[in-house]
């Protein structure tokens, strides 16, 4: 799954059962985001919302949303 969160592109995969995240760059090079863990037992569906609660703070006036793109 990709989103646009709050103005920054982020890929979420399944890794044997682990939830990994990874940056998307602008030159289509991914790079892991160790700075955001997602629980395991998440489920597909509840993703987004926990995107949003977790990274709140990057939101501002003009990129106040997270946008599922892929």
């Amino acid at each position: 799954m990709k989103f646009n969160v709050y103005d920054k592109k982020i890929e979420v995969t399944k890794v044997s059962g682990n939830w990994i995240v990874f940056y998307i760059g602008n030159e289509g090079k991914n790079r892991t985001a160790y700075d955001i863990v997602i629980p395991d037992e998440l489920k597909e569906n509840e993703i987004k919302n926990y995107l949003e609660d977790l990274l709140h703070e990057w939101a501002t006036p003009s990129n106040n949303k997270i946008v599922v793109i892929e």
